[in-house]
């Protein structure tokens, strides 16, 4: 018979199970979740660390590779965690090793690395083989007591070695080194922090636990508590202290962090822009990249050049356009384009006392910190404490083998089991007893008495003060305060000022006004806006005063045009009484007809453009409808931000919105479709934001037909069709002024036919 192909019992049926989809599906989606969640994506509170990150450390130390010790090639670090601690691949490894040794990227490097280990622009490390790495004084920090049972170890994942569950994290470094990750349906992201602030602020909330998250904030600059996050590159943060504090307190904010620049003199009136510190995580090929296409593309019409000087340090050339131009708003235009700003978000989603993913604020993150080094404090003595015992109990037999030297040497050479001998004999415990047994002849002298005497009470003396610290809680925290105090020391700016000195400050961000930046980001030019009878909207270059310029499609024509610039914005106004604001330089361009207005803006289909005309803020706008009624609005008032307009008189078919004019002069002339004029004061028109309006003259049937405003001293004009002007005076107006609302009187003789006051 041959092999058999299908296992036994299959082919029946009998062994399936069903299984319910939604619970397997979700049992095990949670199983994944969670184990990245927590052996993966997270950063443990006590100690700052990923497990990916603590396997690195504790691997180093296996190998010996302390700051004071050689450097061992990277491949030989990531062969032993992966072989050992971290059953994942060697580049992910080798990746997180290299970032913990890049000081643009670490604020307290963890790793001294030598050799290539990638830059600022975003190129990559070396070839593990070609790297070599060992640890630094934060890392000997973070490890400082792990041989004396400061924490807790676990089998790795073949269950060969152990490996330690968290670090004893002498430093503080989930704040000053900051970590990012993204897990399952949660995030992190903490920025790196100054080591000596988080060390003031541990210190205060040691002295004061009811302290809230505001004491621990720097008020003033010279506190020394957490002033905000300290990057490794640099730079400044533009936030109010007023919105840091509440990111701290919540746990979830963000920070604006701006390039550091100076103006530099060039001589004969000329300067430049030098950029020497460039916002956290950005690189700096891509950013002068985007930098390029943007002036490419034009959007950037205050810069000429931008050139990239770097050395060891960060020099970014940037050529203005002229010497006129202002650099804070240049540089206002480029922090708006280009990632010299951007936001670092800040969302202290951590691992809680190393089991539970939780948002903390400063004060809790600190607090917990703090709590595992005191943990780590009580383990590390009594682990003293039950090694200064054993030893004690050693010293003690050997003081007695002293005081009886000559019958140990006698039962040691006559009896057949000397050590039963000896413990029954001066009542010895085996410890003891095995201690003396293994005793060298040159131990015996005079002089090796009096050394253990003195190490005895040397040790019973410690015994006691351990056992003073572990009864005292008070001295507890005492000790933690001088161990922090020691930290803030060893990594502040006194002892090594390269490291502890705070490198990214605060300032606020420089007041200009939107317009200014908008517009600086323009190129500014004089266009001719065309509208055609159908809504088609192009913008021609250059200001035309000749209209049999323009062509359109058949059946369309003419039916606005007027000069404009680039950085305007053009008002058009619909018979459904909205506002439309277009930037000039959104519109298309002078070939073919342009592009309807309806796929520039969302207007509806049953509504016309009444007229359009360049934004002036400072004037203000008489708004009238067929029916005949009006108000008066300020021109700011009727700007809209979206796409969907601002509706701003309201009209309801079959009334629409008719007429729309700057407001001049202090009289109305108004005449209507019933040839009679009213002339009222412009006083008697309400000003307002939005509205129907008030009635400007009453009609049987029909609606108004023209509207002009005029100053009473100059007197009412008009023009009829052979284009001469006709001007009636106060008095020759008498029978025709009256109030708002009026019906008015026929026209004057010599008023056009048209009914239109023309020019």
């Amino acid at each position: 018979m041959g092999k058999r192909l299908l296992p036994p019992g299959s082919g029946d049926g009998d062994h399936i199970e069903p299984v319910d989809l939604k619970k397997a599906l979700e049992e095990r989606y949670l199983a994944y979740a969670l184990s990245t969640i927590m052996h993966r994506a997270l950063p443990d509170v006590r100690d700052g660390l990923k497990p990916v990150h603590r396997r690195i450390m504790h691997a180093m130390r296996l190998l010996r590779l302390n700051p004071d010790q050689g450097f061992a090639k990277c491949a030989r670090i990531v062969g032993e965690v992966m072989g050992k601690f971290h059953p994942h691949g060697d580049q992910s490894i080798y990746d997180a090793l290299v970032r913990l040794a890049q000081d643009f990227a670490v604020r307290y490097p963890l790793v001294d690395g030598q050799g290539n280990f990638g830059n600022i622009d975003g190129d990559n490390a070396a070839a593990m083989r070609y790297t070599e790495a060992r640890m630094t004084e934060v890392s000997v920090a973070l490890l400082e007591g792990i041989t004396e049972d400061a924490v807790d170890y676990r089998p790795t994942y073949n269950e060969e070695d152990e490996e330690p569950v968290v670090l004893p994290g002498a430093f503080p470094n989930l704040l000053a080194n900051g970590s990012s990750g993204i897990a399952v349906g949660m995030a992190t992201s903490i920025p790196p922090h100054n080591a000596a602030e988080l060390c003031t602020a541990a210190l205060h909330l040691i002295d004061h636990p009811d302290a809230s998250v505001d004491d621990l904030v720097s008020r003033e600059p010279g506190d020394g508590l957490v002033q905000g996050p300290d990057f490794p590159t640099g730079g400044i943060i533009i936030d109010s202290r007023a919105s840091i504090l509440e990111a701290y307190e919540t746990g979830r904010g963000s920070f604006r962090v701006r390039a550091r620049y100076s103006v530099e003199d060039q001589g004969r009136g000329t300067w430049n822009i030098v950029v020497t510190e460039i916002p956290y995580q950005v690189q700096k090929a891509r950013l002068i990249e985007k930098i390029a296409e943007l002036l490419v593309a034009r959007k950037l019409p205050l810069l000429e050049d931008i050139r990239d000087e770097s050395a060891e340090d960060i020099r970014l050339v940037l050529v203005p356009k002229s010497r006129t131009v202002d650099p804070g708003l240049l540089m206002e235009s480029l922090f708006k384009l280009t990632e010299l700003e951007s936001r670092f978000p800040l969302n202290m989603n951590v691992l809680s006392r190393g089991k539970v993913p939780n948002v903390l604020s400063l004060k809790s993150v600190l607090q917990e910190w703090l709590e595992h080094r005191k943990e780590v404090l009580v383990r590390r003595s009594k682990h003293r404490l039950a090694e200064i015992e054993r030893r004690l109990e050693i010293l003690a037999g050997y003081l007695i083998a002293y005081l009886n030297l000559d019958e140990v040497i006698r039962i040691i050479r006559e009896e057949d089991e000397p050590k039963q001998v000896m413990m029954a004999r001066w009542s010895l415990t085996d410890i003891q007893a095995e201690a003396i047994l293994n005793m060298r002849l040159r131990a015996l002298r005079k002089l090796e008495e009096l050394e253990i005497r003195k190490e005895h009470d040397a040790l019973s003396s410690e015994k006691d003060e351990i056992e003073r610290l572990l009864a005292s809680d008070e001295k507890q925290w005492k000790t933690i305060a001088w161990q922090v105090h020691k930290v803030r020391r060893d990594f502040g700016p006194e002892e090594s000022p390269d490291v502890g000195k705070r490198r990214t400050t605060f300032a606020d961000a420089p007041d200009h006004d939107l317009n200014d930046i908008q517009n600086a980001m323009i190129e500014k030019e004089p266009v001719t806006v065309v509208i055609s009878e159908k809504g088609w909207l192009r913008a021609m270059k250059g200001h035309l005063n000749d209209h049999s310029l323009f062509g359109f499609k058949e059946g369309d024509g003419l039916k606005l045009a007027f000069h404009a610039q680039t950085t305007d914005k053009i008002l058009v106004f619909t018979t459904g009484g909205k506002f439309y604001t277009i930037g000039v330089d959104r519109l298309p361009g002078g070939r073919g007809h342009g592009e309807p207005i309806r796929i520039i803006v969302d207007m509806e289909n049953d509504q016309d453009i009444v007229t359009a005309f360049v934004h002036d803020p400072a004037r203000k706008l008489l708004l009238v409808s067929t029916e005949g009624n009006g108000f008066v609005v300020p021109e700011p008032d009727v700007v809209a931000n979206t796409r969907k307009g601002k509706q701003v008189m309201n009209v309801k078919l079959p009334d629409e919105a008719k007429l729309c004019l700057p407001v001049t002069g202090d009289h109305v002339a108004i005449v209507g479709d019933n040839r009679k004029l009213l002339v009222f004061a412009l006083s008697e028109i309400p000003e307002m934001t939005r509205g129907k309006g008030v009635r400007l003259q009453r009609y049987k049937d029909g609606g108004v037909l023209d509207i002009k405003l005029f100053a009473m001293a100059d007197g009412l004009s008009w023009q009829d069709s052979a284009e001469r002007t006709f001007v009636r005076s106060r008095e020759e107006l008498l029978e025709w002024i009256g109030n708002r609302a009026a019906a008015g009187r026929m026209v004057p003789k010599g008023f056009p036919r048209t009914g239109k006051f023309g020019g």
